[in-house]
């Protein structure tokens, strides 16, 4: 089902892990951000655009992740687009004659058997340090920057006033580092990152995460100043005092904090070889 975030923009979440598919009206068609994630879900989301009267004019991937590369054959082949980074992590993987059971691989089980994979990760590369996506509808500017994933991008629909913020600012997951590049810190990339987005936090007045709730100007700014607190507590060995971990974690979210102690695991790592505090 289609939820109204702002005039000409929807929001369409899945079931699992609560992914929001964004929706933006052009003049002949949708923009469609990180559509997901099973076949019912997606074609579910393919029925309420042609409801609405839209096709898909044009896609986006926020970043590489498995669960924002989907794509469904009853939204048609509309061009599909990324940031530089993104696009080359994508081929980088499909060039691999086995990328297929890699990526069912790492399915949670529960659906590996409902997530459709033709078309997934065939995404055009907006050209190095592009700032908008090409298609004739509302300006979306893209806001890339190296907070979890390679080649990641935050997308501000600038006349509409909404921030789709890719795999940032969730009300159910802590911020998720790339912790499997041994060249970066993970925590220094995150924290330029939710710098990137605090930017832009005026011109905002509806968040939607890629996981979780959709939420207004105050949330964004609460959520930047939440997942900043984190990143230092992880930065400093503490323990976070976090809702989204912990005793109070959402009920059926509690596996999150696995994440976070493979995360304080990881940094604690990092710091004991000597590698940089962020």
């Amino acid at each position: 089902m289609l939820t109204r975030v702002a005039d000409g923009v929807w929001a369409h979440q899945s079931g699992l892990l609560q992914n929001n598919a964004v929706v933006v009206r052009g003049p002949s068609g949708v923009l469609l951000v990180d559509p997901g994630l099973t076949h019912d879900e997606m074609a579910c989301l393919a029925h309420d655009l042609r409801d609405l009267g839209e096709p898909v004019v044009a896609g986006f991937a926020t970043h590489p992740d498995w669960d924002h590369v989907l794509w469904h054959a009853e939204l048609g082949d509309a061009p599909r687009y990324g940031t530089a980074r993104c696009a080359a992590e994508l081929r980088r993987l499909l060039s691999d004659p086995g990328w297929e059971a890699r990526v069912v691989e790492g399915l949670p089980p529960e659906i590996a058997d409902d997530v459709p994979l033709d078309g997934y990760g065939l995404v055009t590369g907006l050209p190095d340090g592009a700032t908008r996506i090409p298609w004739d509808g509302p300006h979306v500017r893209v806001v890339e920057h190296p907070a979890h994933s390679p080649g990641h991008a935050a997308l501000l629909i600038e006349e509409r006033r909404v921030l789709v913020a890719g795999d940032m600012l969730s009300d159910v997951f802590v911020p998720m580092l790339d912790v499997f590049d041994d060249t970066n810190d993970p925590i220094t990339d995150y924290l330029r990152g939710l710098e990137l987005l605090e930017r832009v936090a005026g011109d905002v007045d509806a968040v939607v995460p890629g996981h979780g709730s959709v939420g207004g100007a105050d949330q964004l700014r609460a959520r930047i100043a939440q997942d900043r607190a984190y990143l230092h507590d992880l930065r400093d060995g503490r323990a976070p005092d976090d809702p989204r971990i912990g005793p109070r974690a959402k009920p059926g979210w509690e596996w999150v904090s696995d994440i976070h102690e493979g995360q304080a695991r990881s940094v604690a790592q990092r710091r004991e070889a000597g590698g940089s505090r962020g």
